[in-house]
Parts: C-alpha cells; sequence; structure tokens
C-alpha cells in the first residue's frame, strides 16, 4: 500500500462522515497517474501554491491602492487569511483540509490589478463581462502553464468559482472558504482602514461590537467559534441567526465607511482610466501580446477575452509600467 494509499485510509478513519474524501472526487478534466505520495486535494493545493498567477498576488491591491507602507494586505496576505481561517473551521469539524487549502489559495487568482476597480472597468468594457470568481477558474483550467492548465479536481474549481455571496459551493469544505472569505475581509480591511486614518474601531456602531467584539481579534473569535459550534454535527456550515445578522450588518458598514470612501478609492478613477487605454491599446496591436495570447486568439478566442485574459493577469506594477511604456514620453539619452 502506498503512501498516498495510506493517507486516504486515514481520511476514511478520521474525518467527518459529512467530509469530502480524496477517493471519492469526481476527479479532473483529464485523466492522469495518482501520486504515490499525496491524495487528490493536496496535490491540488500544491499545484496552485506553486503557479505563476499565485505568485503575483502578492502585488495586487487588495482595497488600498499603492499604500504609503509595508503593512497593509496585499491580495495574497488576504488569501492566506482566508486559508488560515478556513483550515481551523474545517479541522474543528473534522472536515477535509486539504481541499479547504486548495480552494481558498485558488479564489482569488482571477483578480484583476487595482482591486474592485479593475474588475469593474473589464466587466464593463469586454462583451462578455469579467468576473474574478470565473476567471479564477478560467485561470487554473486554461492559462496557467502556457495553456495546459492545472487540471485541477471538480471539487476545487467547484469551491473555487461558487465562492461569492451570492453562490454556493457543492462541497461543506466550498462553504468553509465562502464564509471564511468574508470574516477575512471584513476584518483586515478595518485594520487597514484604522491604520489608514479612514476610520477608527470607535466608528463601527456600538450594537454590533457589543455583538461581535469590541477588537478584530475578538471578532475573528466570535464568528469562527460560531460557524464552528452551529455546524458541529450538521451536513451544512452555518452561522446563528444573532451572529450572522451582525456580520452581515458589519459588512454594510464597511461598504458605507470604507469600500466607497473616496480617501480609500480617491486613486481608483485614475486606475481605470490607466486600464482603460492598456484595454484599447492591446485591442488595437494584438500582436504585441505574448505568444501565448497570441496564439489563442488565432485558435479562435474572441480578442476581447483575450485582452482581457493579460490585462487581469497584470500586478498593479506591472500595468502602471506598461501604460509608461506606451503612453508617456522617455527621458532622451544626451551622449
Amino acid at each position: 500500500m502506498s503512501i498516498r494509499e495510506n493517507l486516504e485510509r486515514m481520511e476514511e478513519i478520521s474525518l467527518s462522515p459529512f467530509a469530502t474524501l480524496s477517493v471519492n472526487s469526481r476527479g479532473r478534466d483529464r485523466e492522469e497517474p495518482q501520486c504515490d505520495i499525496r491524495p487528490v486535494f493536496q496535490r491540488d493545493r500544491d499545484r496552485i501554491l506553486h503557479c505563476k498567477s499565485f505568485r503575483r498576488l502578492k502585488h495586487k491591491t487588495q482595497v488600498f491602492l499603492s499604500p504609503k507602507g509595508d503593512h497593509y494586505r496585499t491580495r495574497l496576505t488576504h488569501t492566506l487569511e482566508v486559508s488560515q481561517n478556513a483550515r481551523t473551521i474545517a479541522k474543528a469539524l473534522r472536515l477535509n483540509e486539504d481541499l479547504v487549502e486548495a480552494i481558498a489559495l485558488g479564489h482569488d487568482l482571477g483578480h484583476t490589478p487595482f482591486g474592485h476597480a479593475g474588475e469593474r472597468i473589464l466587466n464593463e468594457l469586454c462583451d462578455e463581462g469579467y468576473r474574478h470568481n470565473e476567471q479564477s477558474v478560467r485561470i487554473v483550467e486554461k492559462l496557467e502553464k502556457d495553456g495546459k492548465g492545472l487540471n485541477l479536481t471538480w471539487e476545487v474549481r467547484d469551491g473555487i468559482l461558487n465562492h461569492q455571496t451570492s453562490m454556493m459551493p457543492h462541497t461543506l469544505e466550498g462553504k468553509i472558504v465562502r464564509l471564511s472569505d468574508k470574516i477575512a475581509y471584513i476584518n483586515h480591511d478595518i485594520d487597514d482602514a484604522i491604520r489608514a486614518k479612514v476610520m477608527s474601531e470607535e466608528d463601527i456602531p456600538l450594537e454590533i461590537r457589543k455583538v461581535l467584539g469590541m477588537t478584530t481579534k475578538e471578532r475573528l473569535n466570535t464568528l469562527i467559534h460560531n460557524i464552528i459550534m452551529n455546524s458541529m454535527g450538521k451536513n451544512d456550515i452555518v452561522m446563528s441567526e444573532e451572529i450572522g445578522g451582525a456580520m452581515q450588518d458589519l459588512r454594510k458598514f464597511m461598504f458605507q465607511k470604507v469600500y466607497t470612501n473616496p480617501a480609500a478609492k480617491g486613486e481608483e478613477a485614475k486606475a481605470e482610466r490607466l486600464l482603460c487605454e492598456l484595454y484599447a491599446h492591446y485591442m488595437g496591436h494584438i500582436e504585441i501580446l505574448p505568444e501565448q495570447y497570441q496564439r489563442m486568439h488565432s485558435e479562435g478566442e474572441k480578442k476581447e477575452r483575450v485582452v482581457c485574459d493579460y490585462i487581469s493577469g497584470m500586478t498593479d506594477q506591472y500595468a502602471v509600467a506598461k501604460y509608461r511604456e506606451f503612453f508617456l514620453p522617455k527621458a532622451w539619452e544626451i551622449g
């Protein structure tokens, strides 16, 4: 019996009857030999962790565009916080921690440069629309590894696709990530907003703080404990009505106070213009795209889709550099 088969056997013995077992995966789009050491979801986790799109998250905006400071969250640090919250919940509920981690690490691969401002402008520019959860799946299915994709299992792709508030994954592990994403961004965005002096802890309505906690640490503790205690022994991932309602109220408060605040969003108009001009430039000069994207276009992909694929993969810094290269005059060299 291989190491992988021993690990799969341990899952069957130790995990909850509601857990998604590696041996029960619906599999991959392309069949391939099993690893002798790692079950399928652990293998997916590793593939995401080592892919180029994951590394680029460290230079993509979370909320604050180009913040002056080293301690603001990026898409990468957000992703790691989601993963940690989700793994804590999964371990306590005896669900599949490898599956949870793979979904969490891959859920935001499709985010554009400049945060939701970038997503909004690409959604307006592209005829087919642009949604980062769908792009995350497109990355792992088609764009990574020079068009080969990562060939992930169905369960991981389902969790990545359905992590949005309006959607629902088919596995409990996916449902954990869906809630952990909200828990992470609401609380770390409060921390960043306080650091940026956009708000203070006391601005949060007292009735919300009385229910969830008076500090970020207390709120995280309350929310994570509540999910665990209310989901124990159930074939669902749920929160109590009181705590879930308070979290929704806190989310609404953050949209009013931070996500639409001019201090946090003052640079968005510039970012949107930058992406509009890059999009128009590449649409008129498809021949300057990297070879992979030109090949996709020649094989039948719409030009708008290919240009969106390329721009959405850029980091904030790279998008600014390409804009400078195309539209700003270079200093003359004398001598």
